[in-house]
């Protein structure tokens, strides 16, 4: 018999990002049967990538763009997702933003841009998908967190960052309280540093001992490692789990 995912969709935003949590989760989700609704900012980026999962893995994969601070936007790229692909039962909230700029630095425009894109983004998406979920009586619902919220800035961002991040894991505990009877689960992934364009670009040779110094592993994680816990917590095993933040930080924070 053929496993769920087989039959069904996962939408991942930020999908398009070339070393991106994103497309880690995209590559992963396609390699193991998923059908892949890629949503980017970068229209050209998603529509590649989708392509090149649909190469390689025999899937179906549509690529969209949008972006996900507009409700129009998000109700465009879903819906043409929705026509194209199996019924969609797994959303991966991965689009996002960071910001390096001090507390005393930020203006209203930059944490207005920062908390519309991270928080904001993450929930029209969630919103406009949910309805599909409660119908069906089934759903996943994973959003990226951040360190930065629990430690009150991160290893590279700072305040409008943390409390985006923040934000994100209130709400998705509140979401996840309303729609557990629905059968639908809805958590948080909060990595630390991984290394990812989010981080500036990448953490070259110099950069590294500045992050090295924070992880007691003594490495830096990796976007697959983050991608195959996401991957867990949208399928069929993880119905018992919700309105969980699962931090996968290499030890900077303990608890």
């Amino acid at each position: 018999m053929a496993s769920r995912e087989e039959h069904s969709t996962a939408i991942v935003t930020g999908g398009g990002s070339e070393r991106g949590i994103g497309r880690a989760t995209a590559r992963r989700l396609a390699r193991d049967g998923w059908s892949v609704g890629i949503v980017d900012m970068d229209g050209e980026a998603a529509r590649r990538v989708a392509a090149e999962l649909g190469d390689e893995f025999g899937v179906q994969a549509v690529g969209e763009q949008a972006d996900v601070s507009s409700e129009g936007d998000v109700d465009r790229a879903v819906a043409a997702i929705e026509d194209a692909l199996p019924p969609v039962e797994a959303l991966v909230n991965a689009a996002g933003i960071s910001s390096p700029v001090p507390f005393l630095e930020t203006d209203l425009t930059l944490w207005e841009r920062v908390l519309r894109i991270n928080a904001t983004g993450t929930f029209l998406v969630t919103k406009r998908v949910m309805p599909g979920f409660v119908d069906r009586g089934y759903g996943r619902v994973v959003s990226i967190g951040s360190t930065a919220a629990q430690n009150g800035g991160g290893t590279y961002s700072k305040s409008a960052y943390a409390a985006a991040k923040g934000a994100i894991e209130s709400f998705s505990r509140a979401v996840a309280l309303e729609m557990a009877p629905r059968g639908v689960t809805v958590n948080v992934v909060a990595p630390a540093t991984i290394d990812t364009d989010i981080m500036g670009g990448r953490i070259t040779d110099d950069r590294k001992p500045t992050f090295l110094a924070q992880l007691p592993v003594g490495r830096i994680g990796t976007t697959d490692e983050v991608a195959a816990l996401i991957e867990f917590l949208i399928g069929s095993d993880a119905g018992y789990i919700t309105g969980a933040t699962y931090n996968i930080n290499g030890g900077i924070r303990i608890g």
